[in-house]
């Protein structure tokens, strides 16, 4: 079996929330989001960790994290620049380009603040393994809802095959809302190929000519949404029934605390 990358987004500025939820403390042991990520990224299968952080950060990633992972997975760190002109990064899409010398496998990319479940890595491991397609883990839309506030999410359309048609980004879902039960969404986690890279590239050079370079930010799930409309990208939906957690508002935190505490007790997540 071919080897895989684990590529994980953990450079973002965590505006909404107020500081940098990628290293908040959610486990009993004092596990970040990442020890989980890293800890089923390993039984799935995966041979490489490749962290997106901002360079002025690398000291609090290493201390907090870094020397846990390091021991359990091949690890890497690459560097998303904030432009002088801009207050937060260029965005997700730019963030994977960033780690385009790094990555030389099939790799799956994820957020560095969610919470994803082993159903979605051991999926997204053996798609990559045996299909030259790009794959998405998709959720319902019900199980990645917060109470505590809106949340943003991908809302994705499927054609009979299984295949992404188009992936519709909305920033502002409220726990109460008019789309159907069996809706999926995105939730950044993507399978991806290395050809990838060159078709993030021309996207980013059309990005800086047409967008506000100083305030809009090029993202992941509208360029792949754009590639598969040019028929440039194939992507098969990979369905999981695992709940997602994550922290968007402050007020999440003590959700995920206790569910974190829930897949402890059932030893899932025991010796991380």
């Amino acid at each position: 079996m071919q080897p895989t990358t684990l590529v994980i987004m953990a450079a973002g500025m965590g505006s909404r929330y107020g500081g940098l939820k990628q290293l908040e403390t959610i486990g009993s042991g004092g596990e970040v989001f990442m020890d989980y990520a890293i800890h089923d990224a390993v039984i799935a299968g995966f041979d490489k960790a490749v962290l997106i952080i901002k360079k002025e950060n690398e000291a609090d990633f290493r201390r907090v994290i870094g020397n846990r992972i390091e021991d359990k997975i091949d690890t890497t760190y690459v560097y998303q620049q904030l432009p002088a002109h801009r207050i937060k990064p260029y965005g997700t899409a730019e963030a994977v380009l960033c780690c385009k010398d790094a990555v030389t496998t099939p790799f799956a990319v994820i957020n560095a603040d969610d919470f994803y479940g082993r159903e979605a890595y051991v999926k997204i491991h053996k798609h990559l393994s045996t299909s030259q397609d790009s794959a998405m883990v998709a959720y319902y839309l019900k199980n990645t809802l917060s109470d505590s506030g809106t949340v943003a999410r991908g809302v994705c359309k499927v054609d009979a095959s299984g295949y992404l048609q188009e992936v519709d980004e909305q920033l502002a879902i409220p726990k109460d809302n008019d789309y159907p039960q069996d809706t999926v969404v995105s939730m950044n986690f993507f399978g991806l190929h290395p050809s990838i890279f060159p078709l993030l590239e021309e996207g980013f050079e059309r990005f800086l000519k047409t967008a506000d370079a100083t305030r809009d930010e090029y993202l992941l799930p509208r360029e792949i949404d754009l590639l598969i409309k040019a028929g440039k990208l194939n992507m098969k939906v990979l369905s999981s029934s695992d709940l997602w957690h994550g922290i968007t508002n402050p007020a999440d935190k003590d959700i995920v605390i206790a569910a974190i505490r829930k897949l402890e007790a059932t030893g899932k997540y025991s010796g991380i």
